[in-house]
């Protein structure tokens, strides 16, 4: 099985609408405004050697970047650029393709010689679309997805069980997909710092921290086991999200009720178009200058807007320190998987 990983995907595709960044420092965020608040979105190679990556607040990318180019977020073209994409490989010979984003897909074909197959899975992404991409090769798919970090840029790595140990092994359990900043510190409290120490690590003991459930899946992690299917049945979102960084801070009890109110509808609408109803609560609050904290709550089963919108409200109303300048707020509302909907995926860093 193959992960491809186009290579700086956002700020390639302005590049090709704009042939004359190539090789400058192109910063995309927001509005395109380093005086607004906003974040970076993605950031080429010739910024990221200044220290700049996505999440950043676009200002400070400016200031590490005084030259750099900033675009203002163009989200229509690159989804037409990663259909592009996807259609590219979807017609690849034997291909079973299984997409993970805009910028990255599973790809599972029988063959004898996967980096050839590659090699001209990058050639055929590039003559069609004129970007390029990086492909890991594995034997499992936390494999391949983590192939494809060692093939960048524009490479072709292959990590099985036979160099799992050798290349992961001494590297931190940050670096495993699937492990954020938060997992790797309760294991470090258990002394598990590596990806060999948790490969190594007590069942009984990661099953105590994380769950009957998690626990052994994160020893799966260590060894870089897994899934070996590439399904590509649609994905069913587990939820919606949405949120907003404020241009001034809000302080005004009203104004953050208001905001709260006008994210509660944006997302809702986003479940009714789902056609489920919701199982919980998940509400973001980044306080100025910059300290963000995240409260979830479940909730009994409910398609009704007025239940959930008091959901949110309560919440809200005992969570968000009165008085506090906020600065963002983001509301996720959670539905319950349908029965046919796809199981044993893997865990991933994106969300809250």
């Amino acid at each position: 099985m193959l992960h491809v990983d186009l290579d700086q995907f956002i700020a390639a595709v302005e590049v090709l609408r704009r042939p004359e960044l190539a090789g400058r420092p192109v910063i995309v965020g927001g509005r395109g405004d380093p005086t607004e608040r906003a974040v970076v979105s993605t950031a080429s190679y010739e910024a990221r050697e200044y220290g700049v990556g996505s999440g950043m607040p676009l200002r400070i990318a400016a200031r590490k970047v005084p030259d750099a180019v900033i675009l203002p977020v163009d989200a229509e073209a690159y989804l037409a650029a990663s259909d592009e994409v996807m259609s590219t490989l979807r017609s690849q010979p034997g291909a079973t393709v299984q997409v993970l984003g805009w910028d990255e897909a599973f790809v599972g074909v029988e063959l004898d010689d996967p980096e050839a197959y590659a090699r001209r899975l990058q050639q055929a992404v590039l003559d069609r679309t004129a970007l390029h991409c990086s492909v890991g090769i594995g034997d499992t798919l936390v494999r391949a997805k983590v192939a494809t970090g060692f093939g960048k840029p524009r490479g072709v790595f292959r990590l099985t069980a036979d160099n799992w140990l050798e290349v992961m092994g001494q590297r931190p359990t940050r670096d495993l997909w699937g492990v954020g900043a938060k997992i790797s510190r309760r294991l470090a409290g258990h002394g598990i710092t590596t990806v060999a120490e948790l490969a190594a690590a007590d069942p009984e003991v990661l099953a105590a921290e994380f769950g009957p459930r998690m626990g052994p899946w994160y020893g799966e992690l260590g060894r870089g086991e897994g899934s070996r299917v590439v399904d590509d049945t649609p994905w069913v979102a587990r939820g919606h999200s949405r949120e907003t960084t404020y241009q001034r801070d809000l302080t005004d009890p009203a104004e953050v009720d208001a905001a709260l109110h006008a994210l509660f509808e944006q997302v809702w609408a986003d479940i009714v178009a789902e056609g489920r109803p919701v199982i919980g609560v998940t509400l973001k609050v980044r306080y100025a200058p910059f300290i963000t904290t995240t409260h979830q709550r479940r909730i009994a089963t409910t398609g009704d807007r007025d239940v959930a919108l008091a959901s949110v409200e309560a919440l809200a109303g005992d969570r968000i320190e009165p008085g506090r300048p906020v600065r963002l707020l983001g509301l996720r509302l959670e539905m319950p998987m349908p029965e046919e909907a796809r199981e044993g995926h893997t865990p991933t860093r994106s969300g809250w």
